[in-house]
């Protein structure tokens, strides 16, 4: 595979790559896009998807192909969309596996019953060597910079392991978490916006969504309909100008009536988007529900977390965001996105009537 580069003119300036939250996280991509990403003409080793700035990558996948050499493992990754070559060194513990058997058990001799660091320390060698050592067919996290080796696209792995995953539980969670990285942030193109003062940096849909926001919080809103909130935002249409320049004529387009509705929509969108409203039944005639002011809605979560918390299968963890989520969509409203789910739990555990054990699991005091 030819690697393909970035033209110069489109490429940001590296300078400016900081400014690009995704450039310092692990980028969660699907490996053909990884495999498609073109490289950077100012730094090699840098990458770019949708302009964002990407040098190590997170990955999940089945280990298709495997070769072994005395200091790193070499897994081939299918996660359904492409196979990656991923360069997993061995550390320490794993080049002194090979010592340690030679050894036989002549260790078990000693510290009957008691503590024997040379025991433990083979037992922990053998528990690194079960996750690190894969075989076809098995699962592997593996996350780290993309280098190109050959003409051809890898990873070097700085951690990976075996991901133990009988019921699929962590597959099913990554193909729900990663569209929505692509959705939210991957998919978004890296624009850097011109530094302005005041106002002028600032867009009429934030402008919009700030105002609608604040009316939530000054009037106590629990639900409304969008003519309610429709006259908040005249002001920005009104102070846009109507002429392509000063010197033509008024440049015809949307009524302000018309962008005045286009603007409302965006908001509602990007407040739906954001978990803050939501619609309890969809029909024709619009009602929103702002989450944080539905008692109905945190009740019934709260509710739901109460009564599965007892059952056998969430006893220990508590419930999983995922399940509370399905229970509230069957049992209250199928319109509750994730996003007003997690504004629900987060106000319930700021009030202590819900806590969490773990990342995801909820449970009741």
């Amino acid at each position: 595979m030819q690697a393909a580069t970035m033209d110069p003119a489109e490429e940001p300036p590296s300078m400016l790559w900081g400014l690009d939250p995704i450039f310092a996280a692990f980028a969660r991509l699907y490996v053909r896009d990884i495999l498609e990403m073109v490289e950077s003409t100012q730094v090699p080793g840098i990458y770019f998807y949708n302009l964002h700035p990407i040098y190590k990558v997170d990955v999940l996948g089945t280990v298709v192909y495997k070769r072994e050499r005395d200091d790193f493992f070499c897994y081939g990754v299918d996660d359904g969309t492409g196979v990656i070559n991923c360069l997993c060194w061995k550390n320490d513990l794993l080049k002194e596996q090979r010592d340690s058997t030679k050894s036989g058990d002549k260790h078990n001799d000693g510290a009957q019953g008691g503590f024997n660091p040379a025991v433990e320390l083979e037992k922990l060698r053998q528990a690194h060597q079960s996750r690190c050592h894969l075989e076809i067919g098995e699962l592997l996290r593996v996350r780290g910079p993309v280098k190109t080796s050959r003409q051809q696209r890898e990873i070097m792995a700085s951690t990976y392991y075996k991901v133990n995953d009988p019921v699929m539980a962590v597959q099913i969670a990554w193909m729900l978490e990663v569209p929505d990285l692509y959705r939210q942030f991957y998919d978004k193109p890296f624009q850097l916006q011109p530094i302005a003062t005041g106002d002028l940096g600032i867009s009429s849909l934030s402008k919009a969504t700030g105002i609608i926001r604040d009316f939530f919080k000054q009037k106590s809103v629990i639900k409304f309909r969008p003519y309610d909130v429709q006259d908040l935002l005249q002001p920005l249409i009104s102070s846009q100008p109507q002429t392509a320049s000063a010197h033509q004529e008024p440049v015809a387009g949307p009524s302000v009536c018309q962008q005045l509705r286009q603007l409302l929509k965006e908001a509602l969108q990007v407040l739906q988007d954001e978990g803050t409203v939501y619609r309890k039944v969809k029909s024709q005639d619009e009602v929103y529900h702002v989450t944080a002011h539905d008692k109905d809605l945190l009740i019934a979560v709260k509710d739901i977390i109460r009564e599965d918390s007892k059952r056998e299968k969430y006893a220990e963890k508590g419930c999983h965001t995922l399940h509370i989520l399905s229970a509230v969509r069957q049992r209250y409203s199928l319109n509750v996105s994730k996003a007003a789910l997690e504004l629900v739990l987060g106000s319930l555990e700021c009030n202590s009537e819900i806590v969490s054990t773990s990342d995801n699991h909820y449970t009741v005091f």
